[in-house]
C-alpha cells in the first residue's frame, strides 16, 4: 500500500541519531495508508513515489468479512448487485481531509491536504468497475494546475459478489505529475476504506451487520464498520454506517528499520449514511466522516507526537 512518510524541520530537531520521529501526516493515516504534504514538510523522495508512476498498478485490498448481528424485518433477501456488464453510471467522488500535528509543546502544524472533487464515468465489467476520470477540481491553485493533465485517467475496483472491494487499479494519464498522482491515490484509498460489503445471508429493513477488515500501512489497524439497513425501496438501499479503528499492536514499527514508537493514544471513529442502488456499481449518494486523535511517544527521547484527524468521503450520482 501507498505510505507517504513526511519529516518536517521540527521533527529533525528532536530526532535521536539514526531514528527519526516520523509521522504519516496524511489523509489516510486514518486508514493506515495515504499521502500528503504540509506547507513546511519535506517529502522523502525515495519512499513517496506514487504507485501509478508510468504504468497501471493493481493493489490488493485486505479481505472484508461481514457478519450479521440482526437479520431485520421480513421480507428478507440476499443483497446482491443486479447490474449487468456494460452498465454505465455518472458519479462524483469528493474527499476532504484535515490533520493537525503537534510535537511536545511546539505550536501545532497543519498538514491538511486539499479537497478533491472527482467526476467520473463508471462502467461495470466482469471483475468490478472501470472508472474514467473527468475534470478534477480542488480549491488549491497549484494542485488544480497539476490536475489538469489527469483528466481521462483510468482507475478501477475489483469487487466480490458481496460488494467488497478486493483490489484497486490505478492508471493515471502519462502526463500526470507526481503531486497529482499522489492526490488521486489518496482519494481512492479513502473511498476504498469507506466502502461496505454485504452479508452472505438474507436481511431486511432494520438489519445490522458488521464488516471487519485489517488496514495495514504504517500502523496496522483493525477496522470494524457497523452497517444498518434503515430503508429499502426496491433496489435502492439506505445504509447507516459507524466506523471504529484500533491498533493491532501498542507499538508502531517505523518504515525503513527506523525504530519504533509507542502508541499512547489512538481514537478513530466516525459515522455516515450512504445510498446504494443494486442496479448501479457505485453509491448514488451519501457521506461518511471519520476522525479522532492519536498520540505516539519516542521510547528513548520521550518526545510525544499528537495528531488530530478528520476525513470525509462523499458520493453523488449525477443522474439520480
Amino acid at each position: 500500500m501507498l505510505v507517504t512518510v513526511l519529516s518536517s524541520p521540527h521533527m529533525l530537531r528532536i530526532a535521536r541519531p539514526g531514528v527519526l520521529l516520523l509521522v504519516l501526516a496524511v489523509g489516510l493515516s486514518a486508514f493506515g495508508v495515504g499521502c500528503g504534504e504540509g506547507a513546511d514538510s519535506r517529502v522523502e523522495t525515495d519512499s513517496t513515489e506514487p504507485l501509478g508512476l508510468g504504468k497501471e498498478v493493481t493493489v490488493p485490498i485486505s479481505a472484508a468479512v461481514a457478519t450479521v448481528v440482526s437479520p431485520g424485518d421480513e421480507p428478507r433477501t440476499l443483497l446482491r448487485s443486479t447490474y449487468s456488464v456494460g452498465t454505465v453510471q455518472q458519479v462524483t467522488l469528493r474527499t476532504d481531509h484535515h490533520i493537525q500535528q503537534q510535537i511536545d509543546a511546539q505550536p501545532p502544524s497543519d498538514f491538511s491536504t486539499p479537497a478533491l472533487t472527482i467526476p467520473m464515468t463508471a462502467m461495470a465489467d466482469k471483475e468490478g468497475v472501470e472508472l474514467t476520470l473527468g475534470a478534477i477540481s480542488t480549491p488549491d491553485p497549484s494542485l488544480a494546475k497539476a490536475l489538469t493533465a489527469a483528466g481521462g485517467s483510468h482507475a478501477g475496483f475489483d469487487m466480490s459478489e458481496l460488494g467488497a472491494i478486493t483490489a484497486l487499479r490505478l492508471a493515471p494519464s502519462p502526463d500526470t505529475s507526481n503531486s497529482a498522482r499522489a492526490a488521486l491515490e489518496q482519494a481512492f484509498y479513502q473511498a476504498v476504506y469507506r466502502s461496505v460489503a454485504f452479508p452472505d445471508q438474507p436481511v431486511g429493513e432494520g438489519a445490522v451487520w458488521t464488516v471487519q477488515q485489517e488496514v495495514d500501512g504504517g500502523v496496522a489497524l483493525d477496522q470494524v464498520t457497523t452497517a444498518t439497513l434503515t430503508k429499502r425501496d426496491g433496489d435502492r438501499l439506505t445504509i447507516e454506517l459507524a466506523v471504529t479503528q484500533k491498533p493491532k499492536s501498542p507499538v508502531w514499527t517505523l518504515p525503513n528499520n527506523a525504530g519504533t514508537l509507542d502508541i499512547k493514544d489512538y481514537v478513530m471513529q466516525g459515522a455516515g449514511t450512504i445510498t446504494v442502488d443494486l442496479g448501479l456499481p457505485l453509491p448514488v449518494a451519501g457521506s461518511i466522516t471519520v476522525g479522532g486523535h492519536q498520540a505516539y511517544r519516542d521510547p528513548r527521547s520521550a518526545s510525544m507526537l499528537q495528531q488530530t484527524i478528520n476525513t470525509q468521503v462523499t458520493w453523488n450520482d449525477e443522474n439520480p
